[in-house]
C-alpha cells in the first residue's frame, strides 16, 4: 500500500481526522501479536512505507515515526466535512486520551469498587490516572473524539469522559474482557457496558421484585437460624444478591426462549435456592432439620446434597428447573451438570445450546483449587462435550473454611482467573449493589445466548458466619469479622436505597418482610413463579421398580441380523481404507456371510447397530474409541486420500437412532462425569465411557465413589452409564494391566451397579444389549479385555448372537464327563483361555472350569444349577490374574463359599498379595502366570 493509497483509505475510514491517531493503539497491539487487529489494519502496518530514507518496519520501526506518519496524513473532517491538517500538540493529546480509554478496558477492574467490607488493598492503577497521560486540568474542558467508546457521541469533554469511564469500568462492576482476542465479542461488550456506563435501567416493578429476592434470602436464613439454631445450613448471608441474580438469570433466559436449565452448586446457599427460587416447600425443609425422613428413599443424604426440579414461569414462558444432587466434592458436580446439559440438547435436536443453559455455582476457595474446574472449561469447546457455553457464579466470600484467600490459596489475581483459558469474559461485581448485580446477570445470559461460550459472574461477597454455623470465624479472621457484624445486610442496603429514591415507602418494605414470614409458618411454597411440572422431556416410568433379573426378550431374527452385518462393511468405494483396517473390514464381510467366526470388535458393533435399528441412541466416548485402543474398533473409518471418515454404523437403517463416538479429551474424571450426566438424563439409549486402559479409571475415583456406584441409593438417581474398562495381565506392567476389579466390588452393595467380565464376543453382544433392551437402569462396570480381541478361541457364530443371551455363568465347555471330576476351578476373563489351553495340552479329565462372567449381582441360581452336576466335588478353586488382595477373591469368596457343596473346600490360585497391581519385568510375569495356572490344576 503505497502513500497515496494509504491517504485515500484514512480519508474514507471511520478514523479520518484526529480520530486517526487511534493507530497508534492499534499499532502497539499489532507488535505485541499482528494477530489481533483487523485484516485491514494487519495489511497497512504490513505494508508501512519509506518514511525520510528509513523504513518504517514493524516492529523495529520507533514509535514516534509511526505518529509522524499518521499525522502527516491525518485530516480533521469534524466541522462541516472540512479537511485540514491536525494540531500535532492537539493530535498527541487525542492519542493520550484513546489510550487512557483503552487502559480503563484493561485495568479499570483493578480500581473497581468491589468488595462490601472495603478490605481489598489494591494500589492504585496508574494508567488510569489522566495525569499518566499527559492530561491535565487544562485539558478537562476540551472536547477529543473517544474513538470506540459507546457513550456521549463523537467527541465528549475530557472531565465527562472521565466520569464515564470511571463510572462503566471502575464501579460496582469490575468487567474482565480485554483478554478475548475476537474482536465481535469484545466491541459486543464495549456496546452493552458503555453506553449505560454498567447500570440497569429498572422499572420499579423490577426493583421490587430485586427487593423481594434479597427479603426472601435473608428471611430464610432468619427463619432457619431461629427455629434450628447451630444445625449446618452453610448459610447464604452476605452473598444474598445469589437469589435475586439467579431470578434475573432465569427472566432472561426465558424470554430468550430457553426451556430447560440445570443448576450444579455446592453447599453455600444451596437451602436458600432451593426454597426461595426453585420452590421446594419450607415445610418440607423443616422436616429433614428435624430429622424426618422417608425409609423408601434409601440411605439418603444430608440437606444440603440435596437436588430438587421444578417449573418456573417466566413472560417468555415456563422453564424446567433440574437442581443436579451433589457430593461434598464440591466442584465434581460441574462436568455432570454439562453432560445432563447435553443430553437434554441431544434429544431437543438443539445444536445452538439455546432451549437448555447450564448454570454453575462454585465457592471461591474451590474454583481455584480443584482441578475438574480447568478440565471442564477445557471440554467446553469439543465437539463431544459443548453445549454452547455455561453460565459460572462465583459465590466470593473471600476466605476458604479458615483460610484467608490471597495469601494461601492461590496464585493469581482473582479465583476466577482460571476462566482465562477459555476466553471467558469476567464480571465481578459488587453483591451489595444488587442493580448491578442485576445487571452483569443478564449481560451473562445475552453472551451465553449471542457467543455460545463460557461466561463467568464473580460475586464478590463475605460469610456473615463461619464455614458452617457451628464454626467461629473470629478465631481465624479477627479483622474480617469486626467488620462484619457492623455491616449492614444486603436488604437494609437496599431497601435504604429504595426508600431513599421513593420507590418504595417504608411501610411498603415493612410488609414484604411480615408477608414473607407469614408464608414461611405456612409451610407451602413461597415462589410465586413456581409451577407445577410438565415439561419433563424424558420418561424414566417404564425403567423404575425393576432389578437386574427382570424378564426381556433378547434374541433376533437371524435375517436381521445378517441384514446389518451386510450393511455394516458396506463401505463406499471412493474412501480409501488403511491397508490393515481394509484388511479388517474384508474379513468382517466374511463373517457377515458365515465363511468365519465373528470377533469381538464385529459382534461388538454389531450390537450397537441392533440399538441403532430400534431407533435409539448410542453415545461412546473415551480417548481412542474411534479406533479403540487396542486397533479392534474401527468404528470411525479415515479416508487415506483426503482425511473424511466415514461412519458404518451411520447407515444401518434408512430410519434409525443417532450415534456419537467422540476421541475425547484426555481426563478420566471430566469425562466419566459427563457421561454419567448424560445418562442420568438419558435412559432409553446406550451410553458408554471406556478408558484407554482401565487401570486409569482411578483418575475418576470420586465419580465413582460419590456417583456410578452410590447416586441410587443417596438420592435415588438412575443411571445405566456404562463403563468399558481394559483389564487383564499380558506383562506390560503395573499401570496397563488392572482396571482395580476389587474396588468395585468393594462398592458393591444392595444391586447398585453390575460387574461383567464377558469372555467371548456373543457375550460382549448380548450384555451391551442386555443394557438397552432389558428394562431396568443401572450401571454397568465392563473388565472389558485386550488380547482376547484377537484371540483365536475367542470366537462366536452368528447363531449364538442371534439365538443366545448373556450367560452369567458358563459352564465346562469340553464333553467332560461330569462323574470323573473330582476338581472344579472357578475363574473370569482371559485366564480362562490359558487355562482351557493348558487342560487340553495336559489331557486332564478330572478338572471342570466354569466362567463367571458377572460377578455382582452374584447370580446364585445360574451357579447352584451349573454346581448340580459337581454335588460330589470336594476340591474348589477360585483362580485369578491379580494379586491375592486385589480382584475378585476378598470380595466375592463369601458368594462362592454359599455355592459350593457342604464340606467342599475352596482355595486360591493366583498371585500372591501385592502392593503393585502387576509386576513390571516379563520374566518374572510369565513365571508368576505360568505358576497360578499350574496351582488351579494341580501341576506340579
Amino acid at each position: 500500500m503505497h502513500q497515496g493509497t494509504m491517504k485515500a483509505w484514512l480519508d474514507s475510514s471511520h478514523l479520518s481526522g484526529a480520530n486517526s491517531t487511534y493507530v497508534e493503539e492499534m499499532y502497539e497491539a499489532y507488535q505485541d501479536d499482528p494477530s489481533s487487529v483487523t485484516d485491514d489494519w494487519r495489511a497497512v502496518f504490513d505494508n508501512l512505507p519509506v518514511v525520510n530514507g528509513s523504513a518504517i518496519d514493524a516492529p523495529e520501526a520507533a514509535h514516534s515515526k509511526v505518529r509522524d506518519y499518521f499525522r502527516s496524513l491525518a485530516l480533521d473532517t469534524r466541522r462541516g466535512g472540512a479537511s485540514r491538517v491536525s494540531d500535532p500538540e492537539l493530535d498527541a493529546k487525542q492519542v493520550k486520551v484513546l489510550q487512557m480509554i483503552n487502559a480503563h478496558r484493561f485495568r479499570g477492574h483493578q480500581n473497581a469498587n468491589l468488595d462490601p467490607l472495603g478490605l481489598w488493598k489494591r494500589e492504585p492503577v496508574k494508567e488510569l490516572n489522566p495525569a499518566f497521560h499527559g492530561l491535565d486540568a487544562d485539558d478537562m474542558d476540551r472536547e477529543f473524539n473517544t474513538g470506540s467508546f459507546a457513550h456521549g457521541g463523537e467527541t465528549m469533554k475530557l472531565s465527562e469522559l472521565i466520569n464515564a469511564l470511571k463510572a462503566t469500568y471502575c464501579g460496582s462492576i469490575g468487567a474482565e474482557y480485554m483478554h478475548i482476542t475476537d474482536t465481535e465479542e469484545k466491541r459486543w461488550i464495549q456496546q452493552r457496558l458503555e453506553p449505560t456506563m454498567g447500570k440497569a435501567q429498572l422499572s420499579k416493578e423490577e426493583k421490587t421484585r430485586i427487593l423481594e429476592g434479597l427479603n426472601a434470602a435473608e428471611g430464610m436464613e432468619k427463619y432457619l437460624g431461629a427455629k434450628f439454631p447451630g444445625a449446618k445450613r452453610f448459610s447464604l448471608e452476605g452473598g444474598d444478591a445469589l437469589v435475586p441474580m439467579m431470578r434475573e438469570i432465569l427472566y432472561q433466559a426465558g424470554e430468550a426462549g430457553t426451556k430447560e436449565i440445570v443448576i450444579g452448586m455446592a453447599h453455600r446457599g444451596r437451602l436458600n435456592l432451593l426454597v426461595n427460587v426453585l420452590g421446594k416447600r419450607p415445610g418440607e425443609l423443616f422436616d429433614e432439620f428435624a430429622g424426618k425422613h422417608k425409609a423408601e428413599l434409601g440411605s439418603g443424604d444430608v440437606k444440603y446434597h440435596q437436588g430438587f426440579s421444578s417449573d418456573f414461569e417466566t413472560p417468555g414462558g415456563n422453564l424446567h428447573l433440574a437442581l443436579a444432587f451433589n457430593p461434598s466434592h464440591l466442584e465434581i458436580v460441574n462436568p455432570v451438570v454439562m453432560g445432563s446439559v447435553r443430553a437434554r440438547q441431544d434429544r431437543r435436536q438443539c445444536d445452538t445450546g439455546l432451549q437448555v443453559m447450564p448454570i454453575t455455582i462454585h465457592g471461591d476457595s474451590a474454583i481455584t483449587g480443584q482441578g475438574i474446574v480447568q478440565e471442564t472449561f477445557n471440554m467446553s469447546q469439543t465437539r463431544g462435550f459443548k453445549i454452547g457455553g455455561s453460565i459460572r457464579i462465583v459465590v466470593n466470600n473471600q476466605v476458604g473454611f479458615t483460610t484467608s484467600l490471597h495469601q494461601d490459596v492461590r496464585s493469581t489475581e482473582y479465583c476466577t482467573d482460571i476462566a482465562k483459558m477459555v476466553q471467558a469474559p469476567i464480571f465481578h461485581v459488587n453483591a451489595d449493589d444488587p442493580e448491578a448485580v442485576a445487571f452483569v446477570s443478564r449481560l451473562a445470559v445475552d453472551y451465553r445466548n449471542t457467543f455460545r461460550r463460557d461466561v463467568v459472574i464473580d460475586l464478590v461477597c463475605y460469610r456473615r458466619h463461619g464455614h458452617n454455623e457451628a464454626d467461629e470465624p473470629s478465631a481465624t479472621q479477627p479483622l474480617m469479622y469486626a467488620k462484619i457484624k457492623k455491616h449492614p445486610t444486603p436488604r437494609k442496603l437496599y431497601a435504604d436505597q429504595l426508600i431513599a429514591e421513593g420507590s418504595l415507602g417504608a411501610d411498603d418494605v415493612t410488609g414484604m418482610i411480615n408477608d414473607y414470614r407469614e408464608a414461611l409458618d405456612q409451610g407451602e411454597c413461597v415462589v410465586k413463579e413456581w409451577r407445577p411440572m410438565t415439561l419433563h422431556s424424558v420418561d424414566w416410568s417404564p425403567f423404575i421398580g425393576h432389578d437386574w433379573d427382570v424378564a426381556y426378550e433378547p434374541t433376533l431374527p437371524m435375517e436381521r441380523l445378517q441384514s446389518l452385518a451386510s450393511r455394516l462393511t458396506d463401505v463406499p468405494e471412493s474412501h480409501k481404507l488403511q491397508s490393515r483396517v481394509a484388511k479388517l473390514y474384508k474379513d468382517r464381510s466374511a463373517m457377515a456371510s458365515g465363511e468365519k467366526l465373528l470377533d469381538w470388535g464385529f459382534a461388538e458393533t454389531l450390537a450397537y447397530a441392533t440399538i441403532l435399528e430400534d431407533k435409539k441412541r448410542v453415545r461412546i466416548t473415551g480417548q481412542d474409541s474411534g479406533r479403540g485402543t487396542f486397533f479392534h474398533r474401527h468404528a470411525v473409518l479415515h479416508n487415506q486420500n483426503d482425511g473424511t471418515t466415514y461412519l458404518p454404523l451411520r447407515n444401518v437403517a434408512d430410519e434409525q437412532g443417532p450415534i456419537d463416538i467422540t476421541d475425547s479429551v484426555l481426563s478420566e474424571a471430566s469425562v466419566l462425569a459427563f457421561e454419567y450426566g448424560y445418562a442420568t438424563a438419558e435412559p432409553g439409549g446406550l451410553t458408554i465411557w471406556e478408558a484407554q486402559f482401565g487401570d486409569f479409571v482411578n483418575c475418576a475415583q470420586v465419580v465413582i465413589d460419590q456417583f456410578v456406584s452410590s447416586g441410587e441409593q443417596k438420592w435415588g438417581r438412575l443411571c445405566g452409564l456404562t463403563m468399558l474398562l481394559p483389564h487383564g495381565y499380558e506383562g506390560q506392567g503395573p499401570e496397563h494391566s488392572s482396571a482395580r476389579l476389587e474396588r468395585f466390588l468393594q462398592l458393591c452393595a444392595d444391586h447398585n451397579m453390575q460387574v461383567c467380565v464377558p469372555s467371548t464376543p456373543a457375550q460382549v453382544y448380548h450384555m451391551l444389549r442386555r443394557q438397552v433392551v432389558r428394562p431396568m437402569r443401572r450401571p454397568l462396570i465392563v473388565m472389558s479385555p485386550k488380547s482376547l480381541l484377537r484371540h483365536p478361541l475367542a470366537v462366536s457364530s452368528m447363531e449364538e448372537l442371534a439365538n443366545g443371551t448373556f450367560q452369567n455363568v458358563i459352564s465346562e465347555i469340553d464333553e467332560q464327563d461330569p462323574s470323573k471330576v473330582d476338581r472344579v476351578v472357578f475363574c473370569s476373563g482371559k485366564v480362562y483361555f490359558e487355562l482351557l489351553e493348558r487342560r487340553r495340552k495336559e489331557g486332564l479329565n478330572n478338572i471342570a472350569i466354569v466362567r463367571v462372567e458377572q460377578l455382582y449381582p452374584f447370580p446364585h441360581a445360574e451357579m447352584d444349577a451349573e454346581l448340580e452336576k459337581y454335588q460330589h466335588v470336594k476340591e474348589f478353586v477360585w483362580c485369578q490374574e491379580e494379586p491375592q488382595n486385589q480382584g475378585a477373591w476378598y470380595c466375592s469368596q463369601h458368594h462362592f463359599w454359599t455355592a459350593i457343596p457342604k464340606g467342599a473346600t475352596l482355595t486360591y490360585a493366583g498371585r500372591e498379595a501385592s502392593a503393585a497391581p502387576a509386576c513390571g519385568y516379563p520374566e518374572l510375569h510369565n513365571m508368576q502366570q505360568q505358576q497360578l495356572v499350574n496351582d488351579a490344576l494341580n501341576l506340579k
